[in-house]
């Protein structure tokens, strides 16, 4: 540029004036030097997202239809896409309103029993935001979830039917987080040996809604929890990530359960370790404070440590099947389960 290295000190009024509407006429132009520009934000892409969530719908009808009929299927997947949609919209509505760049939600179908999908994510630019604008970005999904999958698991557990039968064949059953336990004690109290509640579809997605939410609050690396974790402790999260996962790998070596494997080498791949925020400084406040313990505690009764294992009837006591949980103790050897009259 032909003005470039000159001093506007040194320059009259009446040339800055010159200069300047130059600069202004390059900039209308396009003229604008390399590396001047701003780059372009890039399109949402919106096509694989609604694909998948397509997917989705159908491989959570496909699971409950197995389990419950056409019509079941139908309330199965729509009562859990609704809550991990609400789920997903709340971290999406957050990052939009914070500028944070983030992609739509991407759903991830699987269409083998118990459940059907493995949730869904957003990815975002590391970074992008603050402190604050993590902690809220992060605590939104969590809480907007179970604003639907609380009350779907209450409505779905009052409109479930006691059962008092053993399960003759191998069945797959899922195991009952304290919060279950609770709703179910209260709505269908019993004193038989053997008690199973044969799960409307409705309880059913607000199970797996709670699970996945749970399982989001754990404090590591990439998920809510490690999220909010960080934004309450900053650079001490890290040790609270170490701490919780050398915890499971203990208990997984303790009781020879490995279901959370997989999760522990992915937490590994991913790092524990938090990345900073782009101003790790700005205060939450203590409301804020408050919030993020609390939602992290809905951990303590929202997950069970054993959620999903396989019956057999000639080895091993049920714990819960895809329609049913099993929630007393074990007949006495030679015993018959007793219906309360």
């Amino acid at each position: 540029m032909a003005n470039q290295g000159l001093n506007i000190d040194n320059l009259t009024p009446e040339q800055f004036d010159e200069l300047l509407a130059q600069h202004e006429r390059e900039i209308r132009l396009g003229n604008v030097p390399e590396g001047s520009r701003r780059p372009a934000a890039p399109p949402k892409r919106w096509f694989r997202p609604l694909m998948l969530f397509v997917a989705t719908c159908l491989s959570t009808w496909y699971v409950g239809v197995l389990d419950s009929g056409w019509v079941g299927g139908a309330i199965y997947s729509a009562s859990l896409m609704s809550i991990l949609v609400f789920h997903e919209m709340g971290h999406f509505l957050q990052s939009v309103r914070y500028g944070v760049p983030a992609s739509f939600p991407y759903f991830i179908p699987m269409p083998l029993p118990p459940i059907g999908t493995m949730g869904a994510v957003i990815f975002q630019r590391r970074g992008a935001g603050d402190r604050k604008a993590l902690f809220d970005i992060a605590i939104s999904g969590p809480l907007a979830g179970l604003v639907l999958a609380l009350p779907m698991a209450v409505l779905g557990i009052m409109w479930s039917e006691p059962t008092y039968t053993m399960p003759t064949t191998p069945e797959f059953f899922l195991g009952a987080p304290l919060l279950f336990q609770w709703l179910i004690a209260y709505f269908h109290p019993v004193t038989s040996a053997t008690f199973s509640l044969e799960f409307h579809p409705m309880a059913a997605a607000g199970w797996v809604g709670i699970f996945i939410t749970a399982l989001n609050l754990v404090p590591v690396s990439q998920l809510d929890g490690g999220h909010i974790m960080y934004a309450l402790l900053r650079k001490k999260a890290h040790i609270v990530a170490i701490g919780f996962l050398l915890l499971v790998v203990g208990y997984m070596a303790w009781t020879g359960r490995y279901q959370w494997l997989l999760m522990v080498a992915l937490v590994t791949f991913m790092g524990p370790k938090h990345p900073p925020t782009a101003n790790d400084n700005v205060p939450l406040g203590w409301g804020r404070k408050i919030l993020g313990w609390l939602t992290l505690a809905f951990l303590i009764i929202g997950i069970t440590p054993d959620p999903i294992r396989y019956y057999d009837p000639g080895e091993q006591r049920p714990v819960r099947k895809p329609a049913a949980i099993e929630l007393i103790t074990p007949p006495q050897q030679g015993a018959n389960p007793t219906q309360p009259g």
